[in-house]
């Protein structure tokens, strides 16, 4: 089976090879697929055409009709009997390998966000009045104020998880920022088919966009798009974003998004004797879905004691669900290197167990799942994903933050289980401790629209402002032909 990736802008693709990516899926199908792989020259050619495109087409747009333009295409690709969606379902499975109906509810999740309602409130979460992408707009302390995006944004993908290229890709649009995109190895398609379903509504806008694929630290067409762009937004684990930072010119601006942990906390008014198992099944689906590939997954969950179920019994519904889940939504296989490290991980832990009687791992036979109980408190530390968690019993939730600060660097998402009140009074604590973003227990893979990405603006980060100082109009009054 054959499938081109990426998406080219207009006829410039005359001159451009295409690289070779060969996927396999358990069942013994085959994909291979063809990606537009530009040389160091092509692809400052390229960059320099969607400048002027972005500068002919996208800065005259409406941020209101863009937003309307991107949400008719995330609608397109949320229609099941769409070519593309199709495709995606079909295809999809066998590049990441996750399982279809994993990839089927996963895409419509991602896809919804990127709605007209959504994007919305992307442009309401950063800016009070979102016409000042559009002109000058007054200030309230006077003067006028208008945002300008980059008028080039280079993005380097990363593939862990699909759809994670739309949120900086639908960015950039909002901003009025043409796009050149590097296709993630691990999943070159949906970025490609985003762009060619925003091509088709607007064959200007399209032209303002190109999804390419180098390979990692290839210095020819890497170099040639980082010192083309005005902003470069990259994704990947550390070494490769100081390896982009330090090749990227100093006067780009550059957002990196790195590795990061999510953990969850229950309180105990969540493990009565009614609530509990159905606590324990959010907390699965957390876990299990994509594997724990996106930073917002829980690897650690605190669970306090005192209620009608114990953590260590909690521990227990915990494993029965993720034994559920692994019928219904099988994972994925791993890589070797992959599958080794988390077994890995899996031992340590058994050996650790076999010495303390306040330990326990729960697992699956064939390894796709394993939960850890610790009795004693321990800070937080990454799993071996795949569907590994440890439960850690804590005396009270407030004692969750001292045990972060370790991992304050990376901290992220935090799933909670707790009343009103707790949620809020644990909210400035963890908060306090780095946690970007507290989110329901079972909603952590599904991040509202404008959720600001590890704690930065979405948006903001992207514009710069220019202001109109009350000085400047005082003066221009003098010089008007009505004046005296």
């Amino acid at each position: 089976m054959r499938e081109t990736a990426g998406f080219l802008p207009g006829h410039c693709g005359a001159g451009i090879g295409h690289t070779a990516l060969s996927f396999g899926a358990p069942c013994g199908q085959r994909l291979e697929i063809a990606a537009p792989a530009p040389t160091e020259r092509q692809t400052a050619e390229l960059a320099d055409r969607l400048r002027r495109a972005g500068r002919e087409h996208l800065a005259r747009l409406p941020v209101a009709e863009i937003a309307a333009i991107a949400g008719r295409a995330a609608q397109r690709l949320l229609d099941r009997s769409h070519p593309l969606r199709r495709k995606a379902e079909a295809l999809l499975p066998i590049v990441t390998g996750y399982d279809p109906e994993t990839v089927r509810l996963g895409l419509t999740a991602a896809l919804k966000t990127y709605r007209e309602p959504g994007l919305r409130r992307f442009l309401a979460a950063d800016f009070a009045n979102p016409q000042m992408l559009d002109s000058f707009q007054p200030g309230a302390a006077g003067g006028f104020s208008r945002a300008f995006g980059p008028g080039l944004t280079a993005h380097v993908w990363a593939g862990n998880v699909p759809g994670l290229p739309l949120w900086s890709l639908v960015s950039a649009l909002l901003v009025k920022s043409a796009s050149l995109g590097k296709a993630a190895s691990a999943e070159p398609l949906l970025a490609g088919w985003f762009a060619e379903t925003l091509a088709e509504i607007d064959p200007k806008l399209g032209a303002c966009l190109a999804v390419v694929w180098w390979r990692g630290g290839d210095s020819g067409p890497e170099s040639a798009a980082l010192a083309a762009a005005d902003a470069v937004v990259a994704y990947g684990d550390d070494a490769t974003l100081e390896q982009l930072r330090a090749r990227t010119p100093a006067a780009t601006r550059f957002l990196g998004f790195g590795h990061r942990i999510g953990l969850a906390v229950v309180a105990r008014s969540a493990l009565d004797s009614r609530r509990a198992e159905a606590t324990a099944r959010l907390a699965a689906r957390d876990v299990a879905c994509w594997d724990q590939q996106g930073c917002y997954a829980p690897q650690t969950v605190f669970v306090e004691r005192g209620g009608a179920v114990s953590p260590r019994v909690f521990a227990g519904y915990l494993a029965a669900a993720l034994a559920g889940l692994e019928h219904r939504f099988p994972r994925r296989a791993l890589a070797v290197e992959d599958e080794a490290a988390t077994a890995g991980w899996v031992q340590r832990e058994t050996v650790r167990a076999v010495a303390d009687p306040g330990r326990a791992v729960i697992g699956d036979e064939a390894g796709k799942w394993s939960v850890v109980y610790a009795e004693a408190p321990e800070a937080l530390a990454p799993s071996g994903l795949n569907r590994t968690v440890k439960t850690v019993a804590v005396d009270r939730l407030d004692d969750v933050a001292p045990a972060l600060a370790a991992a304050r660097p990376f901290l992220q998402t935090v799933a909670v289980a707790a009343a009103p009140e707790e949620l809020f009074r644990l909210a400035g604590s963890l908060g306090a401790s780095g946690a970007t973003r507290l989110c329901a227990l079972g909603r952590t893979a599904e991040p509202e629209a404008g959720w600001r990405h590890d704690g930065r603006p979405n948006l903001l980060d992207l514009v710069s402002f220019v202001d109109i100082d009350r000085s400047a109009e005082a003066a221009a009054e003098d010089l008007a032909p009505y004046a005296p």
